[in-house]
């Protein structure tokens, strides 16, 4: 569900930072549901060598023994991550199957609220997280939007880029053409992303400038703020450029929605791993230069009609 800001929000399908109370709350539920460390036992030789992917041997050991690795995801934003009959599919799903490959393990996703999902990770629930979440500052250093540090901070291995883009019901009937024609009007959004913090900077810059400010609506899935756009409750709604694309293309055979303007504020989604867990990190930021390299990530962008997001090179922590 970002640069400065993409779905799901820059966390300012870009989606912002697990955010203020209920995350810290999050965090005191969830601690205790995982753990990461290793089990002990002498066989790793004996199971590396019985694994004959070639990065088998840079996983770490629990890892390895489990043959595993479980990610958390919000699947509720088509193309990136979504549910079709009864299974989780999409950009994410797939680039994880290619890196399961290379890695030797299999990625099992769990859908689950997209603002719980970096205090997951860190609690050990997940080992990572995949759900078109932006890499920025504020979630690498755990840190709200005023600076204010809300807990612990994540690391990003990047895989992908997008945008935030409009989406307006089909014809736009309200002559919107950017974000700054949204003022005094009203605009969904998934809460605790990245793209409802751009609509609470873009309506300061509305009264800042003598104009009504934008009614935000936020809502606890994207599905919500689809419908409340197509319902005309909203004039518009925002989202990742691939998604809102996605969106214009299949609501409604494609009668439902369209997208105005271009998409702007491009930054990186990344995967989320907690910052102890260093091993896993750079095992996959190998694991996707490796899948860059072979062409099979290339392939999955094809697929879903995703190429606009593909990178030449993974990075760790290159959101700003």
């Amino acid at each position: 569900m970002t640069a400065s800001s993409t779905r799901r929000t820059t966390v300012t399908r870009s989606r912002t930072a697990a955010v203020g109370a209920i995350a810290v709350a999050g965090a005191l539920l969830l601690a205790g549901c995982g753990d990461q460390t290793s089990g002990g036992g002498d066989d790793s030789s004996e199971t590396a060598s019985a694994n004959s992917a070639p990065l088998f041997s840079k996983l770490p050991k629990e890892i390895q023994d489990a043959g595993v690795i479980k990610v958390g995801t919000n699947a509720e934003y088509a193309p990136m991550e979504s549910v079709e009959n009864g299974k989780i599919v999409g950009v994410d799903p797939d680039i994880a199957a290619a890196l399961g490959k290379q890695l030797g393990v299999d990625f099992k996703f769990t859908s689950g609220s997209f603002d719980g999902l970096i205090t997951a990770v860190n609690s050990g629930r997940y080992n990572i997280a995949m759900s078109s979440i932006t890499d920025n500052k504020q979630r690498q250093e755990g840190l709200d939007d005023s600076g204010k540090k809300l807990g612990e901070g994540v690391d990003f291995v990047d895989y992908f880029v997008a945008g935030t883009a409009i989406y307006v019901k089909k014809g736009n009937p309200e002559g919107v053409n950017g974000i700054e024609d949204l003022c005094g009007k009203t605009a969904a959004v998934q809460r605790g992303t990245t793209y409802e913090e751009a609509l609470k900077d873009q309506s300061k810059k509305c009264t800042d400038g003598g104009k009504k400010a934008i009614t935000i609506e936020s809502f606890e899935n994207d599905t919500e703020a689809q419908t409340r756009v197509k319902s005309g409750g909203a004039v518009a709604g925002i989202n990742d450029y691939p998604v809102a694309l996605d969106l214009s293309r299949k609501a409604d055979n494609g009668n439902a929605f369209e997208v105005v303007g271009e998409q702007y504020d491009a930054g990186p989604f990344g995967i989320v791993l907690s910052k102890k867990n260093t091993e896993l990190r750079d095992a996959l930021k190998e694991a996707v230069d490796a899948i860059i390299a072979d062409g099979s990530y290339q392939k999955v962008l094809e697929k879903w009609g995703a190429e606009s997001g593909a990178i030449d090179k993974a990075a760790i922590n290159g959101g700003k």
